[in-house]
């Protein structure tokens, strides 16, 4: 008799505590800005708190969904499909900041390139994992995986978006390398990607002038270290306990996109080390459990996308923080769960319903 279905409640309530802190602080860092420029302080919060209800729902239906149907090869093509189109449509849309990244749906912007991370992992899951049970040779799968990253990676790059196509590689990647991706193939791979990052970054001004804020940003600080010295400002004036909610300076005429994608700062400034630190711990906690789950899935589909879904929120809640620290070069990568906007609460959201669905299949059988 099969054992009842437990969800994970260290990832559920992990989830839940970024998402508090996500109202509180996109609040915060919002309110003077939404005051001045919509006659509203609390603006930017409702959107979020729409963008959240809905992403939350998101997540409780796929919490349910048996994540074994995500695999299905007419669900990959039908989500291959939609994401290409919607990777291609971009580029006949408005620009915004001089980029093709977002869709104007009703009214809303949805930017294709953070769905198709979470497409890649389940199409890599489901190729790889199909070869992994037939006891056939994965390297078929690895080819396939490796065609649909650069293709989607091509195209983001394009809008442009290198940061992102980075980021959907390197997840790729450590789906693959979780399947015993053969050690020459790796090594190809570990050797080649550094020097195409370098040259797509040499081949823009504002890729290099990035750069060269990234290695002396107070000698570029009315440039392009103007956001990193502000955000190290913030983080520096916090101390350890912080100045108080709503107290800090640097959001009010300093920090440019201080709710979007630095609003770690926010948190170092005005709840100090403690609290950034206790951010810092929840995502360590996602990432620990998710891994967790990766190692008592019932069958490698599970195990893969398990990987590839944790590897994707600890990926981007770290390069976030090192941006926020300067310990990278600077890029627009929202915090999960906690920056403003809509496509990355909802990717994130979605992809952790499947992830407590394998964790509650997990422990079905163990």
């Amino acid at each position: 008799m099969a054992r009842k279905l437990k969800t994970d409640a260290w990832l559920f309530g992990g989830t839940l505590v970024l998402l508090a802190v996500s109202m509180a602080f996109v609040y915060s860092a919002s309110a003077h800005r939404a005051q001045l420029g919509k006659n509203d302080a609390e603006y930017y919060l409702i959107r979020q708190g729409l963008w959240v209800l809905l992403g939350v729902a998101l997540m409780l239906v796929t919490m349910r969904v048996d994540y074994r149907k995500w695999g299905h090869p007419r669900v990959i093509q039908a989500l291959v499909g939609v994401t290409v189109v919607g990777l291609v449509a971009v580029f006949f849309a408005r620009p915004v900041n001089n980029a093709h990244r977002w869709l104007g749906i009703g009214g809303v912007g949805v930017q294709p390139s953070e769905f198709a991370k979470l497409v890649v992992i389940l199409f890599a899951g489901a190729v790889i994992a199909a070869r992994l049970e037939a006891r056939e040779s994965p390297l078929p799968a690895f080819a396939k995986v490796g065609v649909l990253v650069l293709v989607f990676a091509a195209l983001i790059v394009s809008e442009p978006d290198m940061g992102s196509a980075l980021a959907l590689t390197a997840v790729g990647g450590a789906v693959v390398f979780t399947a015993g991706i053969p050690a020459r193939w790796l090594a190809a791979l570990l050797l080649t990607l550094p020097v195409v990052a370098y040259q797509l970054a040499m081949m823009e001004g504002y890729r290099r002038q990035r750069i060269f804020a990234f290695l002396a940003p107070f000698e570029h600080r009315r440039e392009a270290g103007f956001q990193v010295v502000q955000s190290l400002i913030a983080v520096g004036s916090g101390g350890v306990l912080g100045k108080g909610f709503m107290q800090g300076v640097q959001k009010l005429f300093y920090l440019p996109e201080a709710h979007n994608d630095f609003i770690y700062a926010v948190i170092a400034e005005e709840k100090g080390l403690v609290g950034a630190s206790l951010v810092l711990a929840c995502f360590v906690l996602l990432a620990w459990r998710g891994f967790r789950v990766a190692m008592h899935a019932p069958d490698a589909f599970g195990s893969l996308v398990a990987i590839g879904i944790t590897t994707m929120i600890a990926l981007q809640a770290l390069t976030n923080m090192s941006v926020v620290l300067s310990l990278v070069p600077a890029k627009g990568i929202a915090l999960p769960f906690v920056s403003a906007g809509g496509s990355s609460m909802l990717v994130s959201l979605g992809a952790m319903g499947i992830l407590l669905n394998i964790s509650q299949q997990a422990s079905a059988t163990t």
